[in-house]
């Protein structure tokens, strides 16, 4: 808590581009040319997954979330998410998609060496498919709440995604999901509330710590969850001159349109708030 009354004290502004160093290396992308900036906000998941209809997508690649905060009186209220300094707020991580195209994955009952060799095979040939959460929205749009993160009481995270599915077959502008119908992800680290036919999962607000000199909070081990958002339908795929047959294909694949109750996303990891102060005093 000591930390959080040494983030109330507004920072001075530096200029971009920066490279703080030591613990603070991760808070690279931090607005810090800002003056208004309160707090640096660095959030890597480094696993979990995110189903939606009938597909799942294990996280394999860190997804990373990183920006600042800022607000007028205390961390806990009427806090304003700002987005990375070079505007890679979300950064487009491609996570591959089990089975791909053809949805066909190893039996489980095999030996671990042969599931790995033919589901390799199937993700990095012709069928192969990768899927890469995107922002559906300014990084204003996205909402953070460091009480329900530490209390597991209420939502602690909101972002409003669309996912990109790539494939040469697929084109360049597949996405479930899109900027005027986003997913919305409303993560919590305690336990969700889902429509049916989900049932409540856990997530859970991990450790909190913070270094030596109060300028570093950390949250570790944690999980993020929400098994209560609904999934659009496909758009774009195929192009402009063959969505019109390859998206309905894509759609009975992935299994979506997918109503609230159906869809699930669990992140795993961790989220650290740094002082901009002592970030730009680490630079060289």
């Amino acid at each position: 808590m000591a930390l959080l009354a040494v983030l109330a004290v507004p920072a001075s502004a530096a200029a971009a581009p920066h490279s703080p160093t030591g613990e603070y290396k991760q808070f690279a992308d931090c607005p810090l040319s800002r003056a208004s900036l309160k707090v640096c906000i660095y959030s890597e998941s480094t696993s979990g997954f995110i189903t939606m209809g009938n597909k799942t997508v294990p996280i394999k690649t860190p997804q990373i979330l990183q920006g600042g905060l800022e607000y007028p009186d205390n961390l806990f209220e009427n806090v304003t998410f700002v987005g990375a300094e070079d505007g890679n707020t979300l950064v487009k991580t491609p996570q591959a998609v089990p089975g791909g195209l053809t949805g066909i994955v190893a039996p489980s009952w095999w030996p671990t060496i042969l599931k790995d060799l033919f589901n390799e095979t199937i993700n990095n040939g012709f069928t192969g498919v990768t899927a890469t959460v995107e922002l559906a929205a300014p990084a204003s749009a996205i909402k953070f709440n460091a009480l329900a993160l530490i209390s597991g009481n209420g939502t602690g995270l909101t972002l409003p995604v669309k996912v990109k599915l790539n494939n040469s077959f697929l084109g360049s502008n597949c996405y479930i999901g899109s900027n005027s119908n986003p997913i919305t992800l409303n993560l919590t680290t305690g336990t969700t509330s889902p429509p049916p036919p989900n049932t409540p999962i856990k997530g859970s607000p991990g450790f909190v710590s913070e270094n030596e000199a109060h300028t570093l909070l950390n949250f570790t081990s944690q999980r993020l969850v929400d098994n209560s958002f609904a999934a659009p339908g496909a758009n774009g795929c195929g192009g402009i001159l063959f969505s019109w047959a390859v998206d309905p294909f894509v759609n009975e694949i992935v299994g979506v349109p997918s109503a609230a109750g159906r869809n699930t996303a669990v992140l795993e990891g961790k989220i650290q708030l740094g002082e901009p102060a002592a970030i730009r005093a680490s630079e060289p």
